[in-house]
């Protein structure tokens, strides 16, 4: 494995354990927009902590190398509802609330475009044997 996979790998893979830990110690306002989302309020709390752990999780994988596609699907199947629920830009009225929130938005969705090339790359077998 090349040197710039490994690095690729790292950088994509560190923002979903940082922020899947903060939404996992610190649920605070994803509760709320989770509620908003339609998620009962009841289980809120135990959702974001849920999706943000998917995170932790799925980026460690990445990041490691270890089952990094099965990682990579997991983080991006946890970025629908997080982006959906947490950057409706089609929702706000202000200008640069919907600016905002469509740049995070976007931002998301070029990670998970990321997250798809990771879960699309074949699978290489760490060690090569020599077959002479």
């Amino acid at each position: 494995m090349s040197l710039l996979s490994v690095l690729a790998r790292a950088a994509l893979g560190a923002p979903f354990v940082y922020l899947g830990y903060q939404a996992v110690k610190t649920p605070g306002g994803r509760v709320a927009m989770a509620t908003d989302f339609g998620i009962p309020a009841e289980y809120a709390e135990t959702a974001v902590r849920a999706n943000g752990a998917a995170m932790v999780l799925g980026g460690l994988s990445v990041a490691t190398g270890v089952l990094p596609r099965l990682g990579a699907l997991a983080v991006a199947g946890a970025m629908v509802p997080t982006t959906l629920a947490g950057h409706s830009f089609w929702k706000d009225t202000d200008p640069k609330a919907r600016g905002a929130n469509l740049t995070q938005f976007l931002k998301n969705l070029g990670l998970v475009g990321g997250l798809l090339a990771v879960a699309a790359t074949p699978h290489r077998d760490a060690v090569v044997v020599n077959e002479d």
